[in-house]
Order: C-alpha cells, then structure tokens, then sequence
C-alpha cells in the first residue's frame, strides 16, 4: 500500500486501524483492520487508480517538468486537457494559500 497511498483519499486516516498494528503492544488482527484491509483492496484496485489497459484504443502519455522534478502519465481514455488541469491546479494552489494572496498583487507562471 505505501505506493498507492498518495491515490487514496485521506489514507492516513482510513489506515488507521491497521498503522494501529504495528504498534509495540503487539500484532493483533481484528474486525476493524479486516473491514479497512477489505476496503483499501477495493479502492486501489478500481477505477480510477488501477484499470487493466485496453490495447484496442489508444495510450497517451503526459508529461511535466518543473525545476523540482518531472512527472508521467500513462492516460487512456478521454481526460481534461493540460490548460484545464493546470487551472485546477492553480485554483487549489490559491485556495491553499489565500491568507498570504487575499488583497496582494501576485504572478501565475505556467507552461501553457
């Protein structure tokens, strides 16, 4: 699970009961951690986290770089547009940092 926590809403939360296991008391299965090991499960093996390819249709793959790294898609199936996710982002950027912008002058830098 560690490298589909970051597709999981909330993870830190919704694992709780099973971080609770690895505690010094001691490894103890109960009906909590088997309900949220049987929903992790499910969550990470449904759309949109994993689908198994449909190689009658086409791949795209997106890209992006900063100066603090790169990223890679593997896309298929129609999804938003590069301008459109790039507002997205932006909009929650703001949203997250609206107590130091409110009422301030700022500039948006992007790549498209």
């Amino acid at each position: 699970m560690g490298y589909y926590r970051k597709f999981v809403h909330n993870y830190g939360t919704v694992a709780a009961p099973l971080t609770a296991l690895l505690k010094k008391e001691g490894f103890c299965w109960n009906a909590d951690a088997a309900a949220v090991f049987t929903a992790l499960k499910a969550v990470v093996t449904s759309a949109p986290v994993l689908a198994m390819p449909d190689f009658s249709k086409p791949f795209t793959v997106e890209c992006d770089a900063s100066s603090h790294g790169f990223g890679v898609v593997l896309i298929q199936e129609d999804s938003l547009a590069a301008y459109e996710r790039e507002l997205i982002g932006l909009v929650h950027a703001v949203r997250h940092w609206r107590p130091y912008l409110w009422g301030r002058r700022f500039l948006v830098k992007t790549d498209h």
